[in-house]
């Protein structure tokens, strides 16, 4: 049946089961639109998390970052993970007793000041647009290579797709869908990497084929280290990262993790507030099942390169390698004339003939390998499932963010119930069509784009939830100052560093060494301190506000 055949067919049965299960759970209350009536089960509800937070960065980007950048690749395995622990310690239960639907719920009703509330409002949409952005990209390159379309067309089939079941089904049908999104995504993840880990290493387990030996003794890695260094390449298995900006890194995708909105208004789905502590901890154990692939598939991929196209004629190189070529994602331009393509590393780069794009190579990986055409089109199958389900999650917020937090609570409180779902829908809708725009002019790679978005999360939710859950006397003033310093300062360094000036975006010029990845960790430190010094010039909050902090720290039937 071929690539194509199989891709049309795989993406054709996931969405028509999306659909489905979309209409089967439509939403018909504000309650079902939100937070999905507040009856899911832990178990169905970390699955759904799972998929919610496992994006395309995930899916596509991070083993496709590791590929390439080695041992300095991790930061994106060590904060994307780690940030679940706070997660589960620092906020989970806590905000589910508190109750409400929202992040901006939780700090106009925690601060007392619709103020506060319509700054929550604005950083929780600029955080979900620059996230979105990375998840409708990638929902562009998996269309435009296998189905053969314009990356603009394949945006925009994924927009559909998205309109349909985000605005009908709301959070209820979202949760549902991510579930189906879940199973489809860990499959097609699977599946590759078990081939590829008999194939490289003669073991069906990826993570233990990951540090397996070659027939010749040599372990898969120090053979990817010397490819890596006798082309040229830095070294795969030391870093080139400076401490300081590794752990800024990871602090910035750690706490990002935990300050994410798509992700915390998951834990008001549950029932009881033990069940938000269970939805975490079920949602690392499926999230495991995909992390611990992900170094495996980057060496299977980077080896598989290498021994692909360095130094072979460019007229003998297979299909795949001119499929991809046509979307712009792999370009090959021969310097010397000779009809060899020369990959060669960055110190050599004005004889450099190939440029890889890092998101294509966990789509391009099963194709490199030789194996199977239905593989081929799982993994799309896959890719297309983990961006769908994060995108439609981040436009829920946006949704929710517009209907209920700035119409319902601040603009029109008298709004009816069917006039609050209405203007849902219909910012949902709206805020798809914004998600499509720049998912065809993203501003990089999909990893990048998601790392950014964590950093404007870990610079502005994350001390405002963690104060106002954990200090009595943390008020309006200092909550309010301390989320636009720290998103200011966020915000601003990923601009002029990405966008403005991006030939001085290098470690001599950023400040103290600090990656744009990585500024969000000083964000969040600014954050703090402008917080903590504000606040003792303004009046504490009220008492039945104090009081209010000091019950949602009480477990239910602990209670002295």
């Amino acid at each position: 049946m071929g690539v194509q055949g199989w891709t049309l067919l795989l993406i054709g049965l996931s969405f028509a089961l999306y659909i489905g299960i979309a209409i089967w759970s439509r939403a018909t209350s504000t309650k079902d639109f939100y937070i999905a009536g507040g009856g899911v089960p832990p178990l169905i509800n970390g699955m759904a998390t799972a998929a919610d937070w496992m994006s395309a960065a995930s899916f596509i980007s991070m083993a496709g970052a590791i590929s390439f950048l080695g041992y300095d690749g991790s930061v994106y395995l060590m904060g994307w993970t780690g940030g679940y622990v706070l997660l589960a310690l620092l906020l989970a239960p806590y905000l589910r007793k508190f109750g409400k639907f929202t992040i901006p719920d939780f700090v106009g009703d925690r601060f007392e000041s619709s103020a506060a509330r319509i700054i929550a409002v604005v950083c929780a949409i600029f955080i979900s647009f620059t996230y979105v952005s990375g998840q409708m990209q990638g929902v562009g390159i998996v269309l435009s290579r296998f189905l053969e379309v314009p990356t603009t067309t394949g945006v925009m089939i994924g927009m559909g797709i998205v309109f349909f079941y985000a605005v009908l089904g709301g959070m209820k049908g979202i949760t549902y869908t991510q579930v189906a999104q879940y199973c489809v995504l860990i499959f097609a993840y699977l599946v590759p990497a078990i081939f590829l880990s008999i194939q490289l290493a003669d073991t069906p387990i990826p993570q233990l084929g990951f540090g397996g030996f070659l027939p010749d003794g040599t372990s898969l890695l120090e053979n990817l280290d010397g490819l890596q260094k006798e082309l040229g390449f830095d070294s795969y298995l030391n870093g080139s990262k400076s401490l300081l900006d590794v752990a800024c890194i990871t602090a910035a995708l750690m706490v990002g993790t935990a300050g994410l909105p798509h992700v915390i208004i998951r834990f008001y789905t549950v029932p009881k507030v033990r069940d938000a502590r269970k939805s975490v901890g079920w949602a690392l154990v499926f999230i495991a099942l995909l992390y611990t692939v992900a170094p495996a598939i980057g060496v299977f991929a980077r080896t598989n390169l290498l021994q692909t196209v360095s130094n072979q004629p460019y007229a003998d190189m297979p299909e795949w390698f001119q499929k991809w070529e046509t979307t712009g994602l792999l370009k090959f331009e021969d310097k010397n004339h000779d009809g060899l393509i020369q990959y060669v590393g960055n110190q050599s780069s004005a004889v450099n003939e190939l440029d890889v794009h890092k998101d294509i190579m966990v789509l391009a990986n099963p194709e490199i390998a030789g194996l199977p055409d239905w593989v081929v089109g799982l993994v799309a199958a896959g890719a297309l499932a983990a961006a769908l389900s994060t995108a439609a999650g981040l436009l829920l917020v946006v949704s929710s963010a517009i209907s209920h937090d700035l119409l319902k609570r601040c603009l029109r409180p008298k709004i009816s119930e069917k006039g609050e779902l209405l203007a849902a829908r219909l910012s949902a809708g709206v805020a798809v069509c914004i998600a499509g725009w720049f998912g065809i002019h993203p501003p990089g790679f999909v990893a990048e784009v998601v790392a950014f978005a964590f950093g404007l999360a870990a610079s502005s939710f994350f001390p405002v939830l963690l104060l106002g859950i954990f200090s009595r006397r943390m008020n309006r003033a200092g909550a309010m100052s301390g989320m636009v310093c720290g998103i200011a300062l966020t915000a601003g360094y990923i601009l002029w560093f990405k966008f403005l000036h991006p030939e001085l975006s290098t470690p001599g010029n950023w400040w103290f060494g600090i990656s744009p990845e990585g500024i969000g960790a000083l964000g969040m430190l600014v954050n703090f301190a402008v917080a903590g010094a504000v606040y003792r010039f303004f009046p504490a909050p009220s008492s039945e506000v104090q009081a209010m902090v000091d019950d949602i720290r009480v477990p239910l039937g602990k209670r002295d």
